[in-house]
């Protein structure tokens, strides 16, 4: 059953091309909670067997989820967060999830949109505080760009190296997800340090 998953997003990969890869993690980085594992993995395996080019899958997966956030930063911006939080029930948002996001961009600030990249569940959503925050264009973009292209990059990978193998991919995917978020804390208490010591000399 999985194998025939697996199969069929390959070839959905395969026959719309780089194209294809843009447009779907578009969907997975704004509106619509489209797991990027089904994406980029698949690409990986694709670029292994010779029909994809590695650097451009990345590259087009990196493109699709920038464009993906600076929709939900704009929808954010020009929207509020009452409209937001109307229509957002529409596409699997409610204020729970608005609140959470929220709370994790105040508490973090700038550097939440890089972080937030790297955190199931909080990666589609965190470009919408910083939107309602109107926050810098340039740093969320860039901000963006590296939380993705991190994340990204590791998942193409594993479609390149171990595509054939559902469950070793599983194996991985979870012990890379234990580790980021490891790094993330780690990478959260150092911020917060830096923080309370600036304010502190004030």
């Amino acid at each position: 059953m999985l194998a025939d998953v697996i199969n069929s997003i390959v070839s959905t990969v395969g026959d719309l091309g780089y194209i294809g890869i843009v447009i779907m993690m578009f969907l997975e980085s704004s509106f619509f909670p489209f797991p990027s594992e089904v994406v980029m993995i698949p690409a990986g395996y694709l670029a292994s067997k010779g029909d994809m080019n590695l650097y451009i899958a990345i590259f087009m997966g990196i493109a699709g989820g920038i464009l993906g956030a600076l929709f939900n930063y704009y929808l954010a911006l020009k929207l509020g967060r009452t409209l937001i939080l109307r229509f957002g029930k529409y596409f699997f948002m409610n204020e729970k999830k608005l609140q959470k996001v929220e709370d994790f961009f105040q508490k973090y600030g700038s550097i939440s949109t890089f972080i937030g990249r790297l955190i199931p569940g909080i990666r589609q959503y965190i470009s919408l505080p910083a939107g309602l925050g109107k926050m810098n264009i340039k740093i969320f973009t860039l901000y963006t760009a590296l939380g993705a292209g991190i994340w990204v990059t590791i998942l193409v990978l594993l479609g390149y190296f171990i595509g054939e193998n559902p469950d070793t991919i599983k194996k991985y995917l979870h012990i890379i997800t234990l580790v980021l978020f490891a790094i993330i804390v780690l990478l959260a208490i150092i911020y917060y340090l830096k923080q309370k010591k600036k304010n502190v000399t004030k």
